[in-house]
């Protein structure tokens, strides 16, 4: 596993490399909110072996820049993922998506389809409105004077032992708690903490996700997609997951018994013979602008061909 730093417009992007530069396909990994390339850590190694592997922290994350006036809407993540991409000469990838990352992930496949070999949606963000309140709360006014008051008062020493204590907890994932402890330990950066704040305000609102990419899962009807998620998820129901994979017929759906909002974390050797064994055997999508006009087609006949049900005039 290779750390490595690439430069695009001006701001300094790092990732996480595995596996070899030339032959084999191509898999990106992208974090959730306030995490990064860390998380695919355990991962990474067991993927490399088969795949040339790309993790990169995603901009205002990490160790990437975190720009105080960047762009942080997901169509600017997908943009920036194009161009790291097209800079390290990939000319089209498997896209993973955790939490946040697969409403990136999407965006991705949405935006730049010709890139898009296959998707892959893990414990995903961006299929439905529902949300745990702590996510929802950080979108609110005063939301970034909290999380500098949070960081203060506990100090990196407080909360490595909170987080050992929360990990004997029954029922407690060790993984959410961690992606917490990380996620914490970030806003203490000032820079982290405006990108955070600046990401949530994009795509969050109080009552929950702003953006939902159901309306366009038609889209993906051709992409071989594999949905991942926890039975015991607490920041995403898994129902979102569930409702997705009815939508898309075509889906391989594992669902991980027992486990929270990181399956790759939890389980990294199932994770990742579960997505060696989908890139294996799904073959890559290759995908045009005639194809993409064919499912806009579709859809447009579909929606024309439902029956419309006018009001029924009132008597006077």
């Amino acid at each position: 596993m290779r750390r490595r730093a690439i430069t695009l417009h001006g701001q300094q992007v790092m990732f996480l490399e595995s596996g070899a530069r030339s032959g084999g396909p191509t898999v990106v990994l992208l974090h959730g909110l306030a995490s990064s390339s860390a998380t695919w850590a355990p991962v990474l190694p067991l993927l490399g072996r088969h795949a040339h592997v790309i993790a990169p922290d995603l901009l205002g994350h990490g160790e990437s820049a975190k720009p105080r006036s960047g762009d942080y809407s997901l169509g600017a993540y997908a943009a920036g993922l194009r161009d790291l991409l097209v800079a390290l000469g990939r000319d089209r990838a498997t896209v993973v998506g955790h939490s946040f990352g697969g409403g990136v992930a999407m965006q991705f496949a949405y935006q730049f389809p010709e890139l898009t070999e296959r998707l892959v949606l893990d414990a995903s963000g961006g299929l439905g409105p529902d949300l745990t309140v702590a996510l929802r709360a950080a979108a609110l006014p005063g939301a970034a004077t909290a999380l500098r008051l949070a960081a203060a008062v506990t100090p990196r020493p407080l909360a490595d032992l909170v987080r050992r204590a929360a990990r004997v907890v029954p029922g407690i994932p060790a993984a959410d708690v961690d992606g917490l402890s990380y996620a914490l330990a970030s806003f203490a950066d000032h820079d982290a903490r405006h990108a955070f704040i600046q990401t949530v305000r994009s795509t969050l609102s109080w009552a929950g996700q702003r953006l939902d990419g159901t309306g366009r899962l038609y889209l993906l009807a051709d992409v071989p997609v594999l949905l991942v998620a926890g039975t015991t998820d607490t920041v995403i129901p898994i129902a979102h997951t569930l409702a997705a994979h009815e939508r898309l017929p075509g889906s391989r759906l594992e669902v991980f018994d027992g486990a929270g909002h990181f399956p790759h974390s939890e389980h990294p050797a199932r994770f990742a013979a579960v997505l060696l064994d989908f890139v294996r055997t799904s073959p890559p999508v290759h995908t045009d602008v005639e194809s993409l006009r064919r499912q806009l087609r579709r859809a447009r006949r579909r929606a024309a061909d439902r029956p419309v049900h006018l009001a029924e005039p009132s008597s006077a």
